[in-house]
């Protein structure tokens, strides 16, 4: 079982990650605040950016943004949708 954080996203403890999520000072700042239920809202949000923004994480260009975009969701103002985002009607 991992260790229990105080996630900064969901505002308690919780189940921690197993180990960070990706190399840097970013990745270990996510695994010391950020639980596994906070990590599957990011992956879902990020979903999201990565279709609306059409970002290609192979190039650096886009794994910046996305890496930026991490940080604001955990860090920062939270997961601001992007401003021409039009969620689907899935009653089609």
């Amino acid at each position: 079982m991992a260790a229990m954080v105080h996630c900064v996203k969901l505002g308690q403890e919780a189940e921690g990650l197993d180990k960070p999520p990706f190399k840097g000072p970013l990745g270990q700042r996510v695994f010391e605040n950020v639980s596994k239920q906070g990590w599957k809202m990011w992956l879902e949000h990020s979903k999201m950016l990565i279709n609306e923004f059409r970002l290609d994480l192979m190039s650096e260009h886009g794994q910046r943004i996305w890496m930026t975009e991490c940080e604001k969701f955990f860090f920062g103002e939270g997961g601001q949708l992007p401003p021409d985002f039009k969620p689907q009607d899935d009653k089609k």
